[in-house]
């Protein structure tokens, strides 16, 4: 088993405590005890319009065992705030060649990437795709097995949704959604578009479309996000906003300071132990 390093465990720890804190107070409050209690300068939470969803950055040096850490992070905001026994995870890669890496590691057994998702939920109840592999996924795999869907941000973000795989209409996520209310107006809805690309009728216009962006927003995934300081946009901010994250993680080793768009640096190791 691979084992944590001093300063990864601190990592966790101060994340752990930080959850903990923001299901029983408000975000900004929870994160400014986090910093007080590391002796961090206070520094104001920012909620870009999350509310109270909770949206921190881990911030570690090149080398710091990021992809590790978000590994055990599913494990400890499972156990410290999501209250799901096998919860959904989007995880959000700065590029293809590095989503590539990630979702081979992912997916071999023993792997020290895939280690502590292993312990917490076995091999039998935790499953890894692809963001392009999410039509195999099974009404009856959700809360059952913990899921790891693994992309790239650059893949969900986009002003028109319509042209983009992760928005588009899947027959196959159709049981999906089974129950689900029609008029519940936090869904995207079939368009025009929809009907042209894939030859739907004209009574499916303005019905919930069954896409992926729509499947995540039901189970409100946790969101892992790696290097993500060169996309803290509005564009980003909205396209997160869509899927519903029920938490925020970013890893990252030059987080974003600027006044417009700064991470909220819930921990800081400016360099290697």
């Amino acid at each position: 088993m691979f084992t944590l390093k001093k300063y990864q465990q601190q990592v966790l720890a101060v994340l752990e405590n930080f959850l903990v804190a923001a299901r029983s107070q408000p975000v900004e409050l929870a994160f400014g005890q986090a910093l007080s209690q590391q002796n961090q300068t206070p520094i104001p939470y920012r909620h870009y319009a999350f509310g109270q969803i909770p949206y921190v950055c881990l911030r570690l040096p090149t080398g710091g065992g990021k992809t590790v850490l978000a590994s055990y992070t599913v494990k400890v905001a499972k156990q410290a705030y999501l209250e799901q026994d096998y919860p959904v995870v989007l995880w959000l890669m700065p590029t293809n060649t590095i989503r590539e890496q990630t979702l081979k590691a992912l997916k071999t057994v023993g792997h020290p990437y895939r280690q502590a998702l292993e312990q917490e939920f076995g091999l039998d109840r935790l499953r890894v795709l692809d963001i392009g592999e999410v039509t195999q996924l099974c009404p009856q795999d959700i809360g059952r097995k913990a899921i790891i869907v693994v992309g790239t941000l650059a893949s969900l973000r986009v002003e028109d949704t319509s042209g983009r795989k992760v928005y588009a209409y899947h027959e196959n996520f159709e049981l999906h959604f089974s129950g689900i209310r029609q008029d519940d107006p936090r869904f995207e809805r079939v368009t025009e578009k929809d009907l042209q690309e894939n030859g739907l009728g004209a009574a499916s216009l303005g019905k919930i479309k069954y896409s992926f962006a729509n499947l995540m927003m039901l189970h409100r995934p946790l969101v892992i996000m790696d290097e993500a300081h060169n996309a803290r946009t509005s564009l980003t901010f909205d396209t997160l906003k869509r899927v519903h994250p029920s938490c925020i993680v970013e890893f990252s080793a030059t987080p974003d300071t600027s006044p417009a768009s700064a991470s909220n640096i819930l921990y800081r190791l400016p360099q290697r132990n």
